[in-house]
């Protein structure tokens, strides 16, 4: 049960949505904006989440997009995981989002609250990351368009106020080849250990990990190690182990050293598969 009181609005635009949000900040109500609501209610009931003003904003109509043209597939922040995997426009992310969490919680968790929520591990954005995603984020200036490589480091750095509002991928990628490889430790839908998503392109083949640091992150240095085909493929990916961005996880999932074994037998398993030998 949620400790605290809270009123709820429902607005009916984007510009509705940003324009509340500025009013209930200036009344200290310390608002938030509501898709799934996943985390409001898990956060909010261990009282490490208070907040006196909901925003639902899941039913906007740019939020339920999801759809693809000649050039672009076009997914809203509130389209469920579910509603992904149905609709499967872009399959690596249908992949990924499939195995968040189980069926029932992926019919209430959105794409948008899996990639701005706390939980660190947030796959659904690995796709993303590998498909140089466009974002349309909604501020008080309006909606505007930005790289996923500009706005993600480690989370989404949006500015108090702004939201999250659809993701732009370019149509050539639904047709390439892909992997995405969730290791768990304990059971079907526990918490992954590893989770590693990986896209060939007629360049390289592009890695994003989960479940590695306390952040999702695709690597540079570690893409330019792997793909460097003059190298044996075992030695390729011990020394991208080195180029890891922060320390590994080591907790109740898994240890650190252990983390790393999986890691180099994902990476291996992948680059055979995908014919980055």
């Amino acid at each position: 049960m949620i400790s605290f009181d809270f009123e709820y609005y429902k607005p009916a635009t984007v510009s509705e949505a940003i324009a509340l949000f500025q009013e209930l900040e200036n009344q200290g109500k310390q608002p938030r904006y509501y898709a799934g609501g996943t985390e409001i209610l898990t956060l909010g009931r261990l009282n490490l989440f208070v907040t006196h003003a909901v925003i639902d904003i899941k039913k906007i109509p740019e939020f339920q997009k999801a759809e693809a043209n000649e050039h672009w597939m076009i997914f809203g922040a509130g389209v469920t995981l579910t509603e992904l995997e149905e609709k499967n426009l872009f399959p690596l992310l249908s992949k990924s989002a499939s195995e968040v969490a189980d069926h029932t919680a992926r019919n209430k968790i959105t794409l948008g609250g899996n990639i701005c929520g706390h939980i660190f591990y947030r796959e659904a954005v690995l796709p993303l990351l590998l498909a140089d995603s466009q974002l349309a984020v909604a501020g008080p200036g309006g909606i505007n368009l930005y790289s996923i490589h500009d706005l993600f480091h480690r989370r989404l750095q949006l500015e108090k106020g702004e939201v999250l509002v659809q993701m732009f991928v370019e149509t050539k990628y639904a047709d390439l080849p892909y992997m995405s490889i969730k290791e768990r430790q304990q059971w079907d839908t526990g918490y992954p250990l590893v989770t590693i998503a990986a896209l060939k392109t007629e360049e390289n083949i592009r890695v994003a990990f989960s479940g590695v640091c306390s952040f999702p992150f695709r690597s540079a240095e570690i893409e330019e190690v792997l793909n460097r085909k003059d190298t044996p493929l075992e030695a390729r990916i011990q020394t991208a182990l080195e180029y890891i961005p922060a320390p590994i996880l080591n907790d109740g999932e898994g240890s650190d050293q252990y983390r790393k074994f999986v890691i180099k037998n994902l990476l291996f398993d992948i680059f055979k598969e995908l014919g980055g030998t």
